[in-house]
């Protein structure tokens, strides 16, 4: 049986033509287990979290609570925030750490191959605080100026950084870049959406003091993520919203807040999408990541040379370590024009900027076209995607 079965959305067809879904740096498909666990609260356990004793109640609760159990078995972590994505888990930094740690003059280093979403909370909280943000250059070896980025830490108190490039599939450097970053004396927050769905990241180890990612990056429901703290960060943090639950008692004349992971979860949490997300993890706990990243990787690498022979330019390098995603690009055809031949045919690729218009601004590029694998894919969708790229190319170049 192909892990492939366990997905039913991939057995149906797009305009006449079997499905070949290769835009998963985007989001990817949800096996039968997470749409089963969803339908089934929503059909059997249906309540709110925390704040009754009636049974629905505490199985709702008990639900979403082995969501957090599982993001800390998994990645190693004390310290799990549950937000709505990456993107609020990186602005839950900027409000919750930044408000309260930074001022006028400090500095904030960024790279030119962040995702918007770890580059805009910084720029807001920048111009309301007189921030300076340095950027760190991307090399014509698509990677980051290491010697640049080492300069730039002077008088740094936070680093932000993507593990892996959503454009490149590029993986920084990002061990040596959080050991500069403490030496420096700078906090580090990395930006994983593109990592976990490849790697089981010790949070432990890696040493970071945030760490920001999504569900629906790795077979679970989109609308939750997750941020990681470590202690010493978590004590630093003030509130990002106020309301319910987050609360230990409120007053007329004040209110004290709890000392756990809730005290940044205000309000009726994600709690379908924490018990979906469960199940994804109960589903990639029995998949050996490695070997299928390793597979992967392969693909996309004779994908990126069967393109260039094509007369395609490949955004990427394709190396061990880096994520199976493949921009590109061709010299006559327009990206979306190339992208519609290709949806025509069944296959769902992405292209545009992929909200990293600084990194494409520095390539000299508007977008890409992006065909991203991943554990449902395999060999023989990537030869059929070349076979229908030299149709188009032979029919409209």
């Amino acid at each position: 049986m192909s892990l492939k079965d366990d997905f039913p959305i991939l057995s149906r067809e797009v305009n006449g033509h079997p499905l070949v879904y290769l835009d998963n740096a985007a989001t990817t498909q949800k096996p039968q287990i997470v749409i089963d666990a969803m339908t089934q609260y929503y059909s059997n356990s249906n309540a709110n979290v925390h704040r009754a004793v009636h049974t629905l109640a505490g199985e709702a609760t008990e639900g979403y609570e082995d969501c957090r159990r599982w993001i800390k078995n998994w990645f190693n972590a004390q310290r799990a925030v549950l937000t709505s994505g990456t993107t609020e888990a990186i602005n839950l930094v900027a409000h919750g750490w930044g408000r309260a740690n930074l001022q006028s003059g400090d500095v904030i280093v960024l790279t030119e191959m962040e995702h918007h979403s770890d580059i805009v909370p910084w720029q807001i909280l920048a111009e309301e605080r007189g921030i300076e943000i340095r950027y760190v250059p991307v090399l014509d070896d698509f990677t980051l100026d290491m010697e640049a980025y080492s300069e730039s830490l002077h008088k740094a108190k936070l680093v932000c950084v993507v593990h892996t490039s959503n454009v490149l599939g590029v993986r920084n450097s990002v061990d040596e870049m959080i050991t500069l970053a403490h030496q420096a004396g700078a906090k580090i927050l990395i930006d994983a959406a593109q990592a976990v769905p490849h790697e089981r990241i010790d949070f432990e180890h890696l040493n970071a003091d945030f760490m920001a990612f999504s569900a629906h990056k790795m077979c679970g429901p989109t609308g939750i993520g997750a941020l990681l703290v470590k202690n010493d960060a978590f004590e630093q943090m003030q509130p990002f919203m106020g309301g319910g639950d987050m609360i230990e008692t409120v007053s007329t004349s004040g209110s004290t807040y709890q000392t756990n992971e809730h005290k940044f979860e205000a309000g009726t949490p994600r709690i379908a999408e924490a018990i979906g997300w469960s199940a994804a993890f109960e589903w990639m706990s029995k998949i050996d990541l490695p070997a299928h990243h390793e597979r992967l990787l392969e693909i996309a690498k004779w994908t990126a040379e069967q393109l260039r022979e094509i007369g395609c330019t490949v955004y990427g390098r394709h190396q061990s370590g880096d994520a199976a995603v493949v921009s590109f690009l061709h010299p006559t055809i327009h990206s979306e024009d190339f992208a519609r031949f290709l949806d025509a045919k069944g296959f769902a690729v992405r292209t545009g900027h992929h909200c990293a218009q600084p990194l494409l601004n520095r390539l000299g590029i508007t977008g890409t076209i992006r065909a991203s694998f991943y554990l449902y894919n395999s060999q023989q969708e990537a030869e059929d995607l070349i076979k229908a790229v030299r149709y188009i190319v032979e029919r409209f170049a």
